[in-house]
């Protein structure tokens, strides 16, 4: 919801690029010029009403505006780049006169059919990205760690992180998500952050709780917490998120079978949480340390403390494109695996989304870990 009611400048900036360009391109064509300028008009006047009046809205009616306007947004800003590439190549003819002679008299023509071309191409782009977002697929990544860890030889981890459950991700996306985890029969499941979206009561009307409840994992499964469990009813959430069945880590240490340590920590939007020396004060580090941390920050203190293998998400890897380019400049590593000195790292694009239910660019993904330990 937040993410709706902070686009204003973007719908109304975008929206307006686009019907001034539109125009001039339908020129000639005035009956489609009539119907392109209402049907923006019509989304503008959807998203205002959304944006003034959404504590009034039923939230049915509210759902559908935010899916509507939503939508028409990320497809709106390809859009507005196709015009502006196609507005970059019209001057660039008039400065340097380079369209053939044969190519002028047909202008219009072609103005219209490019126009048309970019509001097909631009849909199918959509509908690619909405099944890239709601069906994962799965990663298998094989890391090893050389240590012993008592008698196990390996180690099958289903990580499964940015489920973000609630408005937009419900019970039919919770029941995809765990019946494709425990397709992969994990020993152990973790789930770094970012569990729930933004209200707590849309995941306990839902019912969520019971469907990560038939997680199957023999180790059992393990949830940290992410930013949006910091985003409004943060204690609503914790309570929730105990009552999964999982074991909640928040800046607390866990060992599984007794054979690895699994440390877990709070997000870093908890700018008081436990800084990782102390955390690991009594882990002994001839065992595998496998650190859980939502936000791939701060790497060089796993490294410090010795963490084998660090696992993260939040990133999304970008979820649409450009936002990609942006987060490789911004992380040290913002998706896949990397490795820093002796620590080894994994970054997640996640389970989920975001927001709109589309990914351009990137794919929701399960990652399964096939971890393998030095024998005794």
């Amino acid at each position: 919801m937040r993410v709706f009611l902070h686009a204003i400048w973007g719908q109304l900036l975008i929206n307006a690029y686009i019907a001034w360009r539109g125009y001039g391109m339908l020129a000639y064509r005035t009956r489609v010029q009539k119907y392109f300028l209402v049907a923006l008009l019509f989304e503008l006047a959807l998203y205002l009403t959304g944006f003034f009046f959404y504590r009034l809205l039923p939230d049915k009616i509210l759902d559908g505006i935010v899916i509507v306007c939503n939508t028409w947004y990320i497809a709106s800003v390809y859009i507005a780049t196709g015009l502006l590439l196609l507005h970059v190549v019209k001057q660039s003819n008039r400065l340097w006169k380079w369209y053939p002679k044969q190519f002028l008299p047909h202008l219009p023509q072609y103005r219209f059919q490019l126009f048309a071309l970019l509001f097909a191409v631009v849909p199918l782009l959509m509908l690619k990205g909405y099944f890239d977002a709601t069906y994962p697929i799965v990663k298998h990544v094989n890391i090893h760690i050389p240590k012993a860890a008592g008698g196990l030889d390996s180690l099958t981890v289903a990580l499964m992180c940015d489920l973000h459950f609630g408005e937009r991700i419900g019970k039919a996306h919770a029941r995809r998500f765990v019946s494709l985890c425990n397709a992969q029969n994990p020993d152990l499941v973790v789930i770094p952050g970012d569990v729930i979206d933004y209200e707590s009561h849309l995941v306990v009307r839902d019912g969520l709780a019971d469907e990560l409840r038939k997680l199957n994992a023999p180790m059992g499964v393990y949830i940290t917490l992410g930013n949006h469990e910091y985003r409004a009813n943060r204690h609503a959430k914790l309570k929730w998120l105990k009552e999964t069945g999982a074991t909640v880590l928040v800046d607390s240490v866990a060992m599984p079978d007794s054979a690895f340590y699994l440390v877990g920590r709070d997000d870093a939007t908890n700018r008081r949480r436990t800084p990782l020396a102390e955390l690991m004060r009594d882990v002994d580090l001839s065992k595998p340390v496998i650190l859980l941390d939502h936000q791939p920050i701060r790497f060089n203190e796993a490294v410090m403390n010795r963490a084998d293998l660090s696992l993260h998400g939040h990133t999304h890897n970008g979820q649409i494109w450009p936002n990609i380019l942006a987060l490789r400049i911004y992380f040290e590593c913002s998706y896949g695996y990397y490795r820093k000195g002796y620590s080894q790292f994994y970054v997640t694009s996640g389970i989920g989304f975001a927001g709109p239910p589309f990914r351009i660019g990137t794919h929701s993904e399960l990652v399964v870990l096939h971890v393998s330990f030095e024998k005794e």
